[in-house]
């Protein structure tokens, strides 16, 4: 991999993470056309996505200041709540990276009639929450933190958004638009960091690459920046009720995707 198409595949990993159109699917796409290796996919996928884990982690410094501060009394206070939340949006997915990995792991076999029909899920998903009148601005409850983390569990599947699916879900349950992004993006911390440690583990991510330094940290420094911006953006877009345009995004280059097959 050189630095140009690290370059590239940065920039696509930090739009398309926090962008409701599926990272992982356009990043796969980009490997397909740049023709990568297949043996520099993973080390850099890794690091890529430890690039927008951290772009994350600035964006919301300070909820994730006082959620850690607040959230470790451990005395019922709207902090640990809060934490408990995340937590248990969490378990879905984990359930599924922990028993069903290698199940999930076989869909992703470069089918563009599986990536194509999950990009039009997506974008009905995006559509329903964007015609469904406008809840009460609710708070996000227990249960709907756990129909939230199964609609984040659905997004290992190719093709689907994971933030466009736990965002639009959130807004269908007629959570308030703000908080549902806030929760979107502060939710997938635990998930990413923990699939990343699965494969540091599994020693899958390290044996036998030969993708260079330069290349890692170009593509890090590029998806770190972009993301930064399109997470910011994206908070901007959910608040004004935009996703329609996403949704026509994701309806369009489904139907190509299928066709093409």
């Amino acid at each position: 991999m050189t630095v140009t198409e690290a370059l590239i595949l940065g920039t696509l990993q930090g739009l398309t993470e926090f962008l409701p159109v599926s990272s992982s699917g356009h990043l796969e796409l980009g490997n397909h056309l740049l023709h990568t290796p297949p043996g520099e996919n993973l080390p850099f996928a890794l690091t890529v996505h430890a690039a927008t884990v951290l772009s994350t982690i600035v964006v919301f410094r300070k909820d994730l200041a006082t959620l850690i501060t607040g959230g470790l009394k451990f005395n019922g206070n709207p902090e640990s709540r809060y934490l408990g939340k995340l937590l248990l949006s969490a378990v879905p997915v984990g359930i599924i990276g922990l028993f069903f990995r290698d199940r999930v792991e076989s869909l992703f076999t470069g089918s563009m009639i599986v990536v194509g029909c999950c990009l039009l899920v997506t974008a009905a998903l995006l559509a329903f929450a964007h015609f469904r009148k406008k809840g009460h601005g609710m708070e996000i409850s227990w249960l709907h933190s756990l129909v939230i983390g199964v609609a984040q569990a659905m997004a290992v599947l190719p093709g689907i958004s994971r933030s466009g699916a736990t965002i639009a879900t959130g807004l269908i349950l007629g959570n308030d638009r703000q908080e549902v992004a806030r929760f979107s993006f502060l939710m997938v911390l635990l998930p990413i960091l923990g699939a990343n440690l699965l494969d540091l583990l599994r020693q899958e991510a390290l044996s036998g690459q030969n993708i260079t330094a330069w290349p890692l940290i170009a593509g890090f420094l590029t998806a770190f920046t972009v993301g930064v911006l399109a997470c910011s953006w994206m908070i901007r877009i959910v608040n004004r009720g935009k996703l329609i345009y996403f949704a026509l995004y994701c309806l369009l280059i489904g139907v190509i995707a299928i066709f093409a097959a």
